[in-house]
């Protein structure tokens, strides 16, 4: 009689290590080099290691999971904005889905969007090139990422909320040499 309390035990702790394993989540990222020397690199990465990880790094302006921002301002090339990222986070928390910003060249079109509770961002050559950005982050992961303080971006709470989120794609760049994919699932390859 005493073994049926054990085995019980046993069974029931079985079937919670296969729920908790069933539940990880993964961050995979692909990238296929094209060409003559041909190479995939494949990075799979359970969301939970990541969130241990991450308070380790220490690597330029990477400390505790948060990275610095550089005087405080977005850097693109040699242009300093001097843009409260925060306000424009809140101002688009409140409205529904929404087209913000479409610009349409002879070369290529750019689209971000609100859509579903993902910020999206897409870049499509028209140049006769294949080249092409997808960009689609929950809304969530935006905001826990926003969420430190004013000069720095909150990398482990960007994490810890993608880790609450469903399996999507997060990016995906394609052009003639290389093909990149990063997304979010429950399994532990990238295939």
């Amino acid at each position: 009689m005493k073994k049926v309390p054990l085995v019980l035990a046993m069974v029931l702790l079985a079937g919670t290590v296969a729920s908790a394993q069933t539940t990880t989540r993964w961050l995979h990222v692909k990238v296929e080099e094209m060409g003559e020397r041909a190479e995939t690199v494949r990075v799979n990465i359970p969301l939970a290691v990541a969130e241990k990880v991450l308070p380790a790094i220490s690597f330029d302006n990477v400390r505790g999971g948060k990275l610095k921002l550089r005087e405080g301002k977005i850097i693109l090339g040699d242009e300093r904005l001097d843009v409260d990222v925060r306000a424009i986070l809140e101002a688009l928390r409140t409205v529904g889905d929404a087209e913000f910003v479409t610009v349409e060249s002879a070369d290529e079109t750019v689209r971000v969007a609100k859509q579903g509770g993902y910020l999206v961002a897409t870049v499509d050559e028209r140049t006769g090139s294949e080249d092409k950005v997808n960009v689609r982050i929950p809304f969530a992961v935006v905001e826990a990422l926003l969420s430190g303080a004013a000069d720095e971006l909150d990398l482990l709470a960007a994490v810890r909320a993608l880790s609450q989120h469903g399996d999507g794609v997060l990016v995906t760049v394609q052009d003639k040499k290389t093909n990149v994919r990063v997304w979010v699932d429950s399994r532990n390859t990238s295939e």
